[in-house]
């Protein structure tokens, strides 16, 4: 499987963390403590009308996150 953007899937679609982009920290930080480590599986639930912000379930909670967090996430379709 080949690794993609969080922004690049479509509502359905299932996807692993594979990591994270390097670059800010904070998001990084964020991201982790939020639960979406390496190897954890998600799936897209919507997207807003202007695609920003993207809804995804991971680990049983529904998470928001606008697009320049959801970029910090390395993911593959699963």
């Amino acid at each position: 499987m080949t690794s993609s953007n969080l922004g690049d899937m479509s509502v359905g679609d299932k996807g692993k963390v594979i990591g994270l982009a390097k670059g800010n920290k904070a998001y990084r930080k964020k991201l982790l403590a939020m639960g979406l480590t390496p190897g954890t599986e998600f799936s897209v639930i919507r997207y807003a009308p202007m695609g920003d912000p993207v809804e995804i379930n991971v680990r049983g909670f529904s998470l928001s996150l606008r697009k320049d967090e959801a970029a910090a996430l390395l993911v593959e379709r699963i």
